[in-house]
């Protein structure tokens, strides 16, 4: 008996998007007997091959086959946007400062988009600081071809256009882009989508990245509208589920300098 149960797999897949290969269907209870475990294998190797070789799909500056990193991801919907594009999200780990159960008291969408993401096969990590990121033990050994950070902002306690709350965003920015720099695959690039006008541009992202070894590669135009159902949300106060305008913004892509 104990060498039949070794020889035998069930499968019973529910509530699943139906796949097919020949006659057989990931929704069908299938019953394997005698599978050899060389062979087993062998259709796994080809299964790992077959991925690999997945059609590359992008949305504006991403790819289906870059190694994204998001930082404070706010209700995960930018996640959740290049997931639908590309089809699957396992290239993709998603990033916020709280917990999940904080997340999902702050956005109302954040719960739903926490479990299609799991479904994408995202990897979702809480609690990420941008600026000690490079020291959590779950990222200390992964490298990205992009880090993105989109309307980086630290918490409001005074007018935007105080020079102490600029100060406060600069540290934040400042620490992301040392962090972000050490984490950079070769000819990878750091991504921050900024307001362009004041008192935003006061905050000198070009001058802060360039602190950090960082150069800029270009400088385009943020259209909400290129990313479907993103939700820019305020983050913080009691106002933190609600959409802010984003006016005019840009997406600043930063390279690694040479040394």
């Amino acid at each position: 008996m104990d060498y039949l149960q070794s020889r035998v797999k069930m499968l019973n897949i529910n509530n699943k998007e139906v796949k097919w290969m020949k006659h057989y269907s990931s929704c069908q209870k299938i019953l394997l007997i005698n599978i050899e475990m060389d062979s087993l294998e062998s259709c796994m190797e080809m299964l790992s091959i077959d991925d690999d070789n997945k059609e590359e799909r992008w949305i504006k500056h991403y790819s289906s086959h870059q190694k994204i990193l998001l930082v404070g991801d706010g209700d995960f919907s930018f996640a959740v946007c290049l997931a639908r594009a590309f089809g699957s999200a396992t290239n993709v780990v998603a990033t916020s400062l709280y917990s999940e159960e904080m997340t999902s008291l702050k956005y109302s969408g954040a719960a739903f988009n926490l479990f299609e993401l799991e479904e994408r096969g995202c990897t979702v990590i809480d609690g990420v600081n941008a600026r000690t990121m490079n020291r959590d033990p779950l990222l200390t050994q992964k490298s990205f071809d992009r880090i993105v950070y989109n309307f980086p902002h630290a918490a409001l306690k005074r007018s935007e256009a105080n020079i102490l709350q600029i100060e406060s965003h600069r540290r934040l920015v400042r620490g992301f882009f040392r962090n972000a720099s050490d984490m950079l695959e070769e000819n990878g690039e750091v991504h921050v989508t900024h307001k362009t006008t004041d008192p935003y541009s006061r905050w000198e992202i070009e001058k802060l990245a360039e602190e950090a070894g960082l150069f800029l590669v270009e400088k385009v135009k943020f259209r909400k509208s290129d990313y479907p159902g993103y939700a820019n949300k305020r983050g913080s106060g009691p106002r933190a589920d609600e959409y802010f305008p984003a006016g005019n913004c840009c997406t600043f892509k930063f390279g690694k300098t040479n040394l």
